[in-house]
């Protein structure tokens, strides 16, 4: 744990921490540049496409895959993180950079039914890629936390009757980090949300009483409502004064993780706006990842 780290309580194991406000230099690592573009994980839309950087490394490598925010219908996979950078730039691990159908497209669930093909499509090309299957994870920010988020706790998406090789495949990963995520749906019905992105990406007109939001949606929508004790170790960036995505998601779901004994961190960035969500406060993200993927 770096100097910047202070735990707000004295616990056997701190889980939740505060994080000062820094953006750790990867100058080093900001010519790398994709190994494949474009690359087609699907055929319903020209936007389920992806980008691979891969590492230079003589045996198979963990990946993280990436996915972008935007509030679920803007945004680009055409760049990724400078922290996730540095990981290809030195080898240790590859990235994969995840395009989705925007919700002007298809409301959800197209949106995280992308995200957990595109998985399922990295380990249909794992060999071929150099990327080790038993070691991926996934992050992203905003929008990209929630669907990082969702696709870490949903069940596996596996179907092994299959037609499609690529759905036959497990979309389960190993660990994820959401930066400034959206967990909880039901928290439109006593904190005011007033980003119009929550309601159209379950297909309702922005400003629709939180009342009027069909039950099964707001469950299914919702991250925390998949979570199980089985799930992989989930970390969290927030800020505490993030007014577009309220901690009280990130609060909920870390509460919900430790009940049921799932490893979960959440990093409080005091004073932090939804700024975090570009994913520019990453020394414990870095950690994490260290801990749960290259160290696996």
């Amino acid at each position: 744990m770096t100097s910047s780290l202070k735990t707000i309580t004295a616990c056997a194991v701190s889980t939740i921490v505060l994080l000062t406000l820094a953006t750790p230099g990867f100058a080093q690592s900001q010519n790398v540049e994709p190994t494949r573009r474009d690359v087609a994980y699907d055929d319903d839309h020209a936007s389920q496409r992806l980008d691979v950087y891969l590492a230079k490394s003589d045996k198979p490598t963990p990946a993280m895959i990436y996915i972008h925010g935007g509030g679920w219908r803007a945004g680009s996979k055409n760049n990724i993180p400078a922290w996730l950078k540095a990981f290809v730039a030195d080898g240790q691990l590859s990235v994969v950079s995840v395009e989705y159908r925007f919700t002007d497209v298809a409301p959800h669930p197209a949106q995280v039914n992308d995200s957990l093909r595109a998985i399922q499509f990295v380990r249909q090309n794992a060999e071929k890629w150099n990327i080790d299957t038993k070691r991926l994870g996934v992050t992203g920010g905003s929008a990209g936390g929630h669907l990082s988020a969702y696709v870490a706790l949903h069940d596996d998406d596996a179907d092994p009757k299959s037609d499609d090789p690529v759905k036959r495949q497990s979309s389960r990963v190993a660990c994820a980090v959401s930066f400034a995520g959206p967990t909880d749906w039901a928290l439109l019905s006593t904190i005011d949300h007033r980003h119009p992105a929550y309601r159209q990406l379950i297909g309702y007109e922005p400003g629709t009483p939180a009342a009027d939001l069909a039950a099964e949606l707001i469950k299914d929508v919702s991250p925390i409502s998949f979570a199980s004790d089985d799930d992989p170790p989930i970390m969290q960036v927030h800020g505490d004064k993030d007014v577009v995505v309220p901690i009280e998601h990130a609060k909920n779901l870390h509460k919900k993780l430790e009940s049921l004994g799932v490893k979960s961190e959440l990093v409080v960035i005091p004073g932090g706006n939804h700024g975090v969500a570009g994913a520019g406060n990453s020394k414990r993200a870095t950690a994490f990842v260290n801990q749960h993927l290259l160290s696996r």
